[in-house]
């Protein structure tokens, strides 16, 4: 693939937003200074030249009037959001004091970083975590987001991965479980929709919400929130039932056994209609569907997250097309992330070889409590004392937001934000701290939707004094007086984004640069588990370890047909 002319107007990207899309873009920069227009890459198989809305006006944010420009310092009551500006002298100097002080008078573990997936650039998100290993403050586990789906896909599969994206178009039905692409990840769409025009593709949408996927869809089963694993139990029984199972791919590629089957049995569609409020009807035209169907193609979206059977929930669906053998067409089987498809080695990025274990863990989504003294969160350990916020806005996202703010709002909590615009957890700031965007900087993408890892340089400079998020957990580290304990603290993003490729086996970033994009896909045998899956027998499992993979395993159930009661669903009983 020829490289993009850089001597044109229009140079490229990667959306550094937190989708599965991870879109790659073509960027107009007027008078080599600043940002025009956006448009989708037509030359990359997955963005295939369409990006929405909200990033092809990205100009607007980049200029809007709620940037941030320079530092400020807080000068009214946290909340109001009353400041004034200073120099980045005396910012950083407030800066470092501030955690100093909260490190000298409780402890480090006093200090909690605390991030996530404002920037999807690997350097510019993830160096917070090499000030916090450093410092051996307060470790954060990233429970916000993916948790319960990455456990359930990885319960069953033993790996990650799955059908390239791309193959949607090559599908006979894709069913679309727990996710709105039409708002969320528009190239999905645009390979559904391929599906639909060239093999007159179904699409069925599984949602409780008529999301605008939902509107569109052939068909929208709109259960009960968080049946979803009583909507898949009840489709396997009629597999079961109606001889739509393939039992030599079962005997093959699976632990599946009498007991696996008989608890199936026992979850009849009446029963699953009953939990998840579908008709009996609609339960078996599915199952027809799925079973009748060898390019039936499973997207599984980040809502079965958001609920408290979605490990369960996404495991169970992952066992339908194992019963099935679809996993083997090309166009079948299920997918919900390439996440680990890019095997890079973020020992730089992140100081992983500085990690202390011992160090406290503190729940990301139990902020409200931990900033409010609860113990149990603190593990026995001291006060939170001062933050460093960057890449969130958890006055908004994060649970118990009632918590949250009279946790932000505390006097004695000392709290950073480094932000590009002014948010709701920006106006609880001591300091906030002008950051950059995407095409300020540089950096490079990985995708959970598709299988490019790609670059994004630096295309305009600037307004103001912002800074890029590399620059500053550098400052901070070489004022802390930690800055020789890794190199990363020494290098510049791009010097970080070459070592690490590198290091990985990918080439220098120049070559990234000058490529665009690397398609890392595995062959299409991998990616479809036909020599096994990832466990060392290479067999899906049915009957998970759910104890080996996560604190709360203990608690799942031994076989997958029995789900966890929710409290929503009081007379759903248990098969």
């Amino acid at each position: 693939m020829a490289p993009l002319d850089l001597s044109s107007a229009w140079r490229f990207s990667a959306c550094p937003h937190d989708c599965p899309s991870t879109c790659a873009l073509e960027v107009e920069v007027l008078d080599g200074t600043r940002m025009g227009r956006v448009r989708g890459a037509e030359a990359n198989p997955y963005t295939a030249g369409v990006i929405c809305a909200k990033v092809a006006r990205y100009a607007e944010r980049l200029t809007g009037a709620n940037r941030i420009t320079e530092p400020l310092l807080r000068t009214g009551p946290k909340g109001t959001g009353q400041f004034h500006p200073i120099s980045w002298e005396e910012a950083l100097d407030r800066a470092t004091a501030g955690i100093q002080h909260a490190i000298t008078t409780h402890g480090p573990e006093s200090f909690w970083p605390y991030y996530y997936a404002g920037t999807m650039g690997q350097v510019q998100r993830d160096g917070i975590n090499r000030l916090r290993h450093v410092l051996k403050a307060s470790r954060m586990d990233k429970t916000i987001c993916t948790r319960l789906a990455e456990t359930g896909w990885y319960a069953g599969t033993g790996a990650w991965g799955g059908p390239d994206s791309r193959e949607m178009a090559e599908a006979d039905v894709i069913l679309v479980w727990g996710g709105n692409p039409v708002a969320t990840q528009v190239n999905v769409m645009t390979h559904i929709t391929t599906a639909r025009k060239t093999r007159g593709a179904q699409l069925v949408v599984i949602d409780p919400y008529r999301s605008g996927t939902a509107a569109v869809a052939d068909l929208h089963l709109a259960l009960r929130p968080g049946t979803d694993d009583a909507l898949a139990h009840g489709v396997a029984h009629c597999l079961l039932r109606d001889g739509l199972v393939d039992r030599d791919y079962l005997a093959q590629f699976s632990d599946f056994s009498p007991a696996v089957e008989d608890a199936y049995r026992r979850c009849s569609p009446a029963w699953a209609a009953e939990i998840t409020g579908l008709s009996v009807d609609a339960i078996e035209a599915l199952a027809r569907l799925i079973g009748e169907t060898q390019r039936c193609y499973i997207r599984l979206g980040y809502g079965l997250s958001r609920t408290r059977n979605g490990a369960n929930a996404l495991h169970a669906i992952t066992c339908l097309p194992t019963l099935t053998g679809s996993w083997r067409h090309r166009g079948g089987g299920a997918f919900w992330s390439q996440r680990d498809l890019y095997h890079l080695d973020k020992t730089l990025v992140e100081g992983l070889d500085m990690v202390d274990r011992s160090t406290r863990l503190i729940d990301m989504c139990l902020i409200g409590r931990a900033l409010t003294g609860d113990p149990e969160v603190l593990a026995g350990g001291p006060p939170i004392q001062a933050m460093l916020v960057q890449n969130t806005n958890p006055a908004v996202v994060a649970p118990n937001t009632s918590a949250v703010l009279a946790g932000l709002a505390r006097e004695d909590l000392f709290l950073i934000v480094h932000e590009q615009v002014m948010t709701d957890t920006a106006r609880y700031a001591d300091l906030v701290l002008p950051a950059t965007m995407f095409v300020e900087h540089d950096d490079l993408y990985t995708a959970g939707g598709h299988t490019h890892l790609q670059a994004g340089p630096k295309l305009v400079d600037p307004p103001g004094q912002c800074r890029t998020n590399h620059w500053l957990i550098n400052q901070l580290a070489e004022r802390l007086g930690v800055a020789d304990r890794s190199p990363a603290f020494t290098m510049t993003d791009v010097e970080l984004a070459d070592a690490t490729l590198t290091r990985s086996g990918w080439g220098s970033y120049g070559d990234l640069v000058a490529a665009r994009w690397i398609d890392c896909a595995r062959s299409e045998d991998a990616c479809h588990f036909r020599a096994g899956f990832g466990w060392p027998d290479g067999r899906f499992r049915f009957q998970p370890d759910w104890p080996a993979l996560g604190r709360f395993g203990g608690e799942m159930p031994t076989l997958p047909m029995k789900r966890q009661p929710h409290k929503r669903a009081k007379a759903a009983r248990l098969c």
